[in-house]
């Protein structure tokens, strides 16, 4: 494949529609957005689709791991679709440090504390690979992991919505039209403001 996109977030019923899970969710836009399933890949640790888009073969996928373990479902994806280079993986996560609904894409960088990103880069090592940062925001006082494994309330929630949506476009155009205009793009963009 030319390039594996993947959605961070936790397996199981619990977690569907947590702020952890935004990234998972922008994966499940994409691929139905290309009419095609993620199908369960055991040896990936994942469940994944291989589209066409244009010239290009990607590889939709999330991770069925805990978010912690991530890297070993990237690296096994990596090896199964010839990806030997991070440049050529986008990872889309939820960040607590944009505010909800923003968008901030960019290539390389730290952790900022993401457990799942830590084990990406403990994996693959390497760093640069291209992040679409879906901002959750700032948990209130005390809350800190419960906050990304709570939902949004329902107000919130369809600013969530509006956000994946806005996530999809910009991994889109990551695909079709590169990282820098795609960065120009959506950079700061707020899913409200549509």
């Amino acid at each position: 494949a030319d390039l594996l996109v993947v959605g961070l977030g936790n397996p199981g019923l619990q977690y569907v529609g947590t702020r952890h899970n935004i990234g998972a969710d922008v994966i499940e836009k994409l691929a139905h957005r290309a009419g095609a399933s993620l199908l369960p890949a055991p040896r990936e640790h994942a469940r994944a689709a291989r589209v066409q888009r244009g010239t290009l073969t990607i590889v939709f996928a999330k991770p069925d791991t805990y978010m912690n373990r991530s890297g070993k479902a990237v690296v096994a994806l990596c090896q199964a679709h010839s990806i030997n280079e991070g440049a050529r993986i986008v990872v889309v996560h939820d960040e607590l440090d944009l505010p909800p609904g923003r968008l901030k894409l960019k290539q390389g960088g730290g952790e900022a504390g993401h457990n799942g990103l830590r084990s990406i880069v403990q994996h693959v090592q390497s760093t640069d690979f291209v992040r679409v940062r879906i901002g959750v925001g700032k948990p209130p006082k005390g809350q800190g992991p419960d906050w990304v494994l709570s939902r949004p309330d329902p107000e919130q929630a369809k600013d969530f919505e509006d956000a994946v949506e806005l996530a999809a476009d910009a991994v889109e155009m990551i695909l079709d039209h590169g990282l820098e205009k795609a960065m120009g793009a959506f950079n700061g963009k707020v899913a409200e403001q549509k």
